[in-house]
């Protein structure tokens, strides 16, 4: 029973952080709504599991985690550099050897 309040209330905290992903006021806001909610979802998968009896939905949960942790650092290093790969400049056409 505690379980299924815990899920009933993680459902209610996804909805809020989602709305403050909407209408967060900067980019980094919306960025640690968007973490948070993914958060959200791996402790809503391994409620479920537990509900569920299924123990294999905890490593379903850490999988997202790990994309979740990494998605968020990628997205992040695109909001501060506008580009995910290597600078294009001669510095770093020189380094590589190109």
């Amino acid at each position: 029973m505690m379980i299924a309040a815990a899920t009933a209330g993680l459902l209610v905290a996804m909805l809020i952080v989602l709305l403050r992903a909407i209408a967060g006021p900067s980019l980094y806001d919306r960025a640690l709504a968007v973490n948070s909610f993914g958060t959200k979802i791996v402790l809503l998968i391994a409620a479920m599991g537990f509900l569920t009896g299924r123990p294999e939905f905890l490593d379903i949960a850490l999988l997202y985690a790990l994309v979740n942790f990494i998605g968020t650092i990628a997205m992040l290093k695109f909001f501060r550099y506008r580009h995910l790969g290597v600078a294009s400049t001669a510095k770093g056409k020189a380094e590589s050897g190109l």
